[in-house]
């Protein structure tokens, strides 16, 4: 199954005191105006978070504002069915106002007995439980909906999160199972499994009606994929930058997502912040960067937006949007069959980090081996680690006896291995789990910060100096390694009895113990490097990494000239009918600006000049040039690499190399 390349999702939450919904829609119009903004699915609503419904229904959730004898999901669907637009349908799974207030014995329970969600007086959500017969009255609806729009193109079921509850249907289920309501472990697993079960319960249903329909649950934590694949037709990364997402969250979760074999998309949104930011409308530098980034990683394109109560579309979004899906269209002769190039594994600390935010780590470690041009994909500790050149493990990856045997095998088999802080160690950093890392251990400094000065033979130029190290390191020596970096001690631990100066201590003297080693298969840095860069942002940090990196893979992939924030990937397309097989290298360049507090933005395409692109390619190729203006760019081949210059990059550049 492909996925269509430029798709909205069309909320419509909109709530009961409203009543004059649909009394301006044109279903002509409607479809015409996203024919012209170059959209090829749209995901239109069959049931709101308030819990209504828009379609011919007989059942009383029916919105009370809709115009009478109006079907609106109806002509939405079949308007966008005559210009050949895909309409998966949207149901709310565990958000629903309408249940919520007439079944309040439904809601979802905390453990002191009050309902998850929203309280009284809130402006927001209550949580459904689906221990109880909501789950049952969510069927009925959507076993309706699937008849009504026989076959369905697809259904998406949104709000479909682990919901622990202390309800009286949840405990009467827990305790069916042998589990202890009053443990919140028991809690949250019973959560999941009811989770899991209802996941395979509406796939089936959905399956059974539309055999070729598209099915996914959103709101879940992508990191429990290798569990819920099978009742996923594709992975969405739902994603507002500005939102509460981040400019992190996309690229190190699709790093993730496209390893499971299923297509991949993602979600962003026209607003300028987060969902039903009515009025916010996002730059068009934002919205072509995060589309561009999208089809740089092989991942369709989603943009949120929310329909007017009355039926209307925004004019001025459907420009926006046209404008850069007009910029996809193009390029997607080169985007079909793509797949990435990748050669380093970073390996997931743990399952978690939240279903909106990514943690330190995974922030950290993206931005790292961004900056450093790495193609890396993102792998479970137990993964499959053919294909990797080299493996990262960042921080805190703890590793049973058996993974830890068979990394120790992959690294005797010519694989490389870069560690920090108690990664590949026990968890109190007093024992070497891997010994091809070539240390030795004594637990963690003293010191909550330190100072690294950089050995001879340090090769990305770092002056001679004691930089500092905000993170508390493990204590290091080398065994069958060699130092890169030496660690020197601050005079003292600052503290209320004894501090010097304005902030931390300066060094005193040269511990004898090492910043970061190295061997011929293996580098170690001795703090949490990853999620410190996060904090702190020291490009010392950086520069430790990137010196690993190249003595342990001195011939990688991809070599990028250009500012740090130049974002780069490579994917490769097969030869099909007339097509030869390809390699393209995706260049991205949009600078971003903390305009606000957690707001990033892009406003400008600021363009940058002669920039270097060196691949290594397997033969000399027989053209080089630039998609999709096909603009032919002088190369060279030469020690099994392509070298060529990009003139200009407006933001978005791709090489291409046949």
């Amino acid at each position: 199954m492909k996925l269509p390349w430029r798709q909205i999702h069309l909320d419509f939450h909109t709530g009961p005191w409203i009543g004059d919904v649909g009394v301006d829609f044109d279903a002509a119009a409607f479809a015409r105006q996203m024919k012209a903004a170059n959209v090829t699915s749209v995901t239109v609503f069959a049931k709101c978070h308030h819990g209504h419904l828009y379609y011919a229904t007989k059942r009383p959730e029916r919105h009370p504002g809709l115009e009478p004898g109006l079907d609106l999901l109806r002509g939405q669907v079949d308007a966008l069915h005559r210009e050949g637009i895909r309409a998966p349908i949207y149901i709310s799974v565990q958000c629903d106002e309408y249940a919520a207030d007439n079944h309040p014995a439904w809601i979802a329970r905390e453990a002191d007995g009050r309902g998850v969600g929203g309280q009284p007086f809130d402006t927001t959500w209550q949580i459904m439980d689906m221990n109880s017969p909501y789950q049952e009255f969510l069927a009925e609806q959507t076993a309706e909906i699937l008849a009504a729009f026989k076959p369905v193109d697809g259904i998406f079921f949104d709000m479909c999160w682990d919901q622990p509850s202390s309800s009286n249907f949840a405990v009467d289920a827990m305790l069916k199972k042998g589990l202890n309501p009053q443990d919140a472990n028991d809690r949250s697993r019973h959560a999941h499994d009811v989770a899991i079960a209802y996941m395979k319960r509406f796939h089936a249903q959905v399956i059974a009606s539309a055999p070729n329909a598209t099915v996914y649950f959103n709101s879940r934590p992508l990191w429990n994929l290798a569990e819920e694949v099978p009742y996923l037709a594709q992975v969405e990364i739902e994603a507002l930058p500005t939102g509460g997402w981040g400019y992190a969250y996309f690229p190190t979760n699709v790093r993730f997502a496209r390893t499971f074999g299923k297509p991949y998309m993602g979600m962003t949104a026209r607003f300028h912040k987060s969902w039903a930011d009515f009025g916010g409308l996002k730059p068009a530098a934002a919205l072509e960067y995060e589309t561009s980034q999208m089809i740089a990683h092989g991942a369709a394109c989603s943009v949120g937006d929310q329909l007017h109560p009355r039926g209307t579309m925004d004019p001025a979004a459907y420009a926006l949007i046209g404008g850069v899906y007009g910029r996809v269209a193009a390029r997607e002769p080169w985007l079909e069959d793509a797949t990435p190039v990748t050669e380093v594994g970073l390996v997931k600390p743990a399952l978690g980090g939240g279903v909106v935010h990514v943690n330190g780590t995974d922030e950290g470690a993206t931005r790292l081996l961004t900056q450093l041009r790495q193609q890396f994909d993102v792998v479970l500790p137990g993964g499959d680690l053919r294909g990797y050149r080299l493996l990262v493990l960042p921080d805190a990856v703890a590793l049973d006896a058996a993974t830890a045997q068979r990394i120790e095998a992959w690294v005797a088999g010519g694989g490389r291995l870069i560690a920090s802080g108690v990664s590949g160690l026990s968890a109190d950093g007093t024992a070497v789990v891997l010994p091809s890392l070539g240390i030795s251990v004594a637990g963690q400094s003293s010191f909550s910060l330190a100072y690294s000065r950089p050995l001879d033979g340090f090769s990305t130029g770092q002056p001679a100096t004691e930089h500092v190290i905000y993170d508390r390191s493990v204590r290091t020596t080398p065994t069958s390694s060699k130092a890169i970096a030496q660690v020197f001690a601050p005079y003292f631990e600052r503290g209320w009895k004894h501090f010097s100066s304005h902030f931390q201590t300066p060094p005193a003297k040269a511990t004898g113990e090492a910043t970061a080693t190295l061997s011929e298969r293996a580098g170690y840095i001795s703090f949490p490097v990853f999620s410190g860069y996060t904090q702190h942002a020291q490009p010392y940090y950086r520069e430790l990494l990137r010196h690993l990196i190249e003595r342990l893979l001195p011939d990688q992939l991809l070599r990028v000239d250009g500012p740090v924030g130049v974002e780069t990937s490579v994917m490769r397309q097969p030869a099909s009918g007339e097509r030869r097989q390809r390699t393209i290298v995706h260049v991205l360049w949009y600078p971003a600006d903390r305009r606000a507090p957690n707001i990033d933005l892009i406003e400008d395409v600021v363009p940058l000049h002669d920039v270097g692109v060196s691949l290594r390619h397997p033969a000399r190729p027989t053209s080089v040039y630039l998609a999709p203006e096909r603009t032919p760019l002088p190369f060279e081949y030469r020690d099994g690499r392509v070298e060529t210059r990009i003139p200009v990059v407006r933001g978005h550049a791709m090489v291409v190399i046949e």
